[in-house]
């Protein structure tokens, strides 16, 4: 835990700029939503049912239009499909649903909902308003970047071990439909690709470079050699000999006469035309209404007020507050340096990178995991259900992924996972390992999205959110490592604890750095080199990262701030009768909440416990 003394400066900051001021059920902007007014009142049964109604209308809709991400959900309905929302009517059609529901939405009386029925609003009023906020911008002339990409996509459902099911022969059938539209989701893309040529709205130069090797991975000489074939290699073996016959057929046959040359031509077109016509250029400042439209990505992705400037304010101060602990740690690791060179100091000690084989990195994350259940009852009430499974990632998307966490299946059909990039088992570091557990397994993003799987909300509430709460509460879960006792006497864990913190207040620095102050790729890289202790390599890959996610990498540390300020004003409030495994299952009950709506419920709560006590 961060001690209630080591972040004043910083809290009263974001609490003085107004974090919390975004949005409220009353100050929302409507700007983008029919302001049609509701012709009469409801009674709360009707109110509350139209609510539920508009709900389940909004995910299934939402879910038709991007069904890779109902895949990732869990909803297999859609697993035959691509989204198609490159294509500027259906785009419309989508744009022209939101606001449907938006109007509809405004037709009920909030104030005759139940207090839970009100949360189900305030969540959809903002996703509603988050989505059509960004609709001014030309989000589809980028389909494309070293992170996101549908083809590259399409190869790690390929493997079987991601979110698309690959079990039985409708599944196998729905992977071949879902490959079968890919050259028409490259024709779209291309299309927009040129247009944004036109325009002046195109990748930077180096993130093209970065995406290259990625297609060449997609190209083979023959369908058996490609990624996508590979569920024809791996069988059930209770499939038929005819049924594999048949399949077998119809993959290759897709795969060579539509995927690979539609594939060739788009790998061609990204070579020959797009990489000369990219820029040279880092930031998302300098595309044409580039600032404001970077500001509209911080608001979505922090879901605060906060201006590039603030926090780029809030970052340089942190990075400050996190280096002078490096002063004590140094000493207790046998550093005598210069404290700002201890990070990369600690990657010169080869007794921190024990590991032969990937079963030796994974088996050390489930004697982790091992450790922090012991200690998951004295910090919360609830536990998730579902379990979590530790996997290694796939190795098509190892050379760009970074370790992360899926969702279990709403159905229960897949557990979490906390998947760990191991490209090379000897160069994995002991150091970051239990910081990294805890903010990606648990209690950090499995007992926020596993716990939102058990609530009683509308399915939208439960697949969707925004990047402040989910990123803020797992660096949030990062910090209850020295509670649980995982640091004590064991400097080597601090010191990964505090250079995660440390990367998540670089990253405020960075993103806006790039995006709003001018910075080039090379400054952001030589920033981390120097403040992380980095390798170009790693500076040069995080760098990628935050020029092709704009404000993305922002929600971590401001959602975290504000769960600690929230913490140490309910302490504060309460004294002796605060009960953090109360607070914790609190900050979860609801599932994912813009930081303002959060806020408000705390301050409920704790006026609740003053009463109560």
């Amino acid at each position: 835990m961060i001690s209630s003394r080591s972040l004043p400066t910083i809290i009263s900051l974001i609490t003085a700029l107004g974090c919390a001021a975004v949005y409220s059920p009353v100050s929302i902007a409507q700007e983008n939503i029919d302001s049609t007014s509701p012709q009469s009142a409801m009674t709360q049964d009707l109110a509350a049912q139209k609510l539920q109604e508009l709900a389940s209308e909004y995910y299934e809709k939402q879910s038709e239009f991007e069904p890779i991400t109902a895949t990732y959900n869990g909803d297999n309905r859609y697993d035959d499909r691509l989204p198609m929302t490159l294509d500027t009517e259906v785009k419309a059609k989508q744009i022209a649903m939101w606001r449907d529901i938006g109007t509809q939405l405004r037709a009920i009386k909030r104030d005759s909902l139940s207090a839970k029925n009100m949360v189900t609003y305030d969540c959809l009023q903002y996703e509603i308003q988050a989505n059509l906020n960004m609709v001014k911008y030309d989000d589809r002339l980028l389909p494309i970047n070293q992170m996101d990409s549908i083809p590259v996509t399409l190869a790690q459902f390929a493997s079987g071990q991601s979110a698309q099911l690959l079990q039985t022969v409708p599944q196998y059938e729905a992977f071949l439909h879902r490959l079968a539209q890919l050259p028409e989701w490259i024709k779209l893309a291309t299309m927009n690709m040129h247009e944004g040529m036109r325009r002046g709205i195109v990748l930077p130069k180096a993130l093209v470079i970065s995406t290259l090797p990625q297609y060449k991975q997609l190209l083979s000489d023959t369908a058996e050699n490609h990624p996508y074939y590979i569920p024809v290699k791996n069988f059930p073996a209770s499939f038929t000999d005819e049924e594999k016959t048949r399949l077998t057929e119809e993959y290759r046959k897709t795969i060579e006469t539509k995927v690979l040359p539609s594939l060739r031509e788009f790998e061609t077109f990204l070579r020959q035309e797009y990489l000369p016509a990219s820029r040279t250029s880092s930031g998302w400042s300098a595309l044409p209404n580039g600032r404001q439209w970077y500001r509209a990505w911080v608001r979505d992705q922090t879901t605060t007020n906060l201006s590039p400037e603030q926090i780029y304010a809030i970052g340089i101060k942190e990075v400050a507050r996190i280096q002078k602990e490096f002063v004590e740690l140094g000493p207790k690791l046998g550093y005598r340096g210069d404290p700002n060179g201890l990070p990369a100091w600690i990657d010169t000690q080869p007794q921190y990178r024990p590991f032969k084989t990937e079963a030796d990195v994974l088996n050390a994350y489930r004697e982790i995991d091992k450790s922090v259940r012991a200690k998951l009852p004295q910090l919360f009430g609830h536990v998730p259900k579902a379990q979590l499974d530790i996997r290694a990632e796939p190795e098509i998307s190892r050379k760009t992924a970074s370790d992360h966490y899926t969702p279990p299946a709403i159905d229960g059909s897949r557990p979490g996972v906390f998947w760990a990039v191991i490209n090379n088992p000897a160069d994995y570091s002991t150091t970051g390992m239990t910081t990294l557990f805890l903010h990606e397994g648990q209690p950090g993003h499995h007992f926020h999205l596993a716990t939102l799987q058990e609530l009683d909300v509308p399915k939208f509430r439960k697949v969707g959110g925004n990047n402040a709460f989910t990123e803020g509460w797992a660096l949030y879960a990062e910090t209850l490592g020295k509670e649980m006792g995982l640091f004590e006497n064991n400097p080597n864990a601090y010191l990964g604890h505090l250079t995660d913190e440390l990367l998540r207040a670089t990253r405020l620095v960075v993103d806006t750095g790039l995006h709003a102050k001018g910075w080039t790729r090379e400054q952001a890289i030589r920033y981390q080199q120097t403040t992380l202790g980095y390798s170009e390599a790693a500076a040069r890959q995080a760098t990628e990262r935050y020029m092709a996610w704009p404000g993305q990498a922002l929600g971590y540390k401001i959602g975290s701030l504000k769960i600690i300020e929230l913490r140490q004003r309910a302490k504060a409030a309460l004294g002796d009768r605060f009960d953090l495994r109360q607070f914790h299952d609190v900050v979860l009950s609801d599932g994912t909440l813009p930081l303002s709506l959060l806020e408000m419920k705390i301050n409920k709560w704790i006026a609740e416990q003053k009463k109560r006590n």
